[in-house]
């Protein structure tokens, strides 16, 4: 940041290289999901699992296998062989087999088919519902209604508005101005 601190659990992590700040727990699962392509599924964790410092938590490979079933199907395919919204799951699928406290997800839903986004917002939120916090950049609103209890609107890079998702929506001038097309 330019000003100010950013604090995990008390812990200032502003400054710190990416590595440290994913072995205290932050991961990040990013828009362009980032996967080795020449690895296989089970690799492509495994690596993730490794240099996290393997944190102790409920994020097991069965556990995530549970929400994503179709990568212990395809957990010997290389990941240049898995779809977009294969590679999304594996990408986020590496975030949680370390275990975080926070995990980032950067455009979750883009250039996903509708049927894998309502897919995404179910396992988000049972992301959610094991203890793991998600803060998510998303523009599909129906999305983040969906899977979020507060939202930030931002314009050029400053906070406008912030609020519970439902005050949000019920905020006409808010609609208005920053949500309608």
């Amino acid at each position: 940041p330019r000003r100010g601190e950013i604090l995990l659990r008390g812990a200032d992590i502003a400054g710190k290289m990416a590595f440290q700040v994913a072995r205290m727990g932050i991961a990040y699962v990013p828009d362009d999901r980032r996967i080795f392509a020449d690895l296989t599924t089970y690799e492509n964790m495994e690596i993730a699992r490794r240099t996290s410092g393997q944190r102790k938590g409920p994020w097991s490979y069965e556990k995530i296998f549970s929400l994503f079933p179709i990568l212990e199907t395809y957990r010997h395919r290389k990941g240049s062989h898995l779809s977009g919204g294969e590679q999304k799951m594996l990408a986020i699928a590496r975030g949680l087999i370390t275990n975080p406290l926070l995990l980032l997800l950067d455009e979750p839903s883009e250039g996903l088919a509708p049927l894998i986004v309502r897919n995404l917002a179910e396992v988000t939120l049972r992301i959610r519902e094991e203890g793991v916090t998600v803060l998510l950049a998303d523009q599909n609103f129906k999305f983040c209604r969906q899977v979020a209890s507060s939202g930030y609107i931002l314009e050029k890079g400053r906070v406008q508005y912030h609020a519970a998702m439902k005050e949000i929506w019920q905020n006409e001038e808010v609609v208005r101005r920053y949500l309608v097309v």
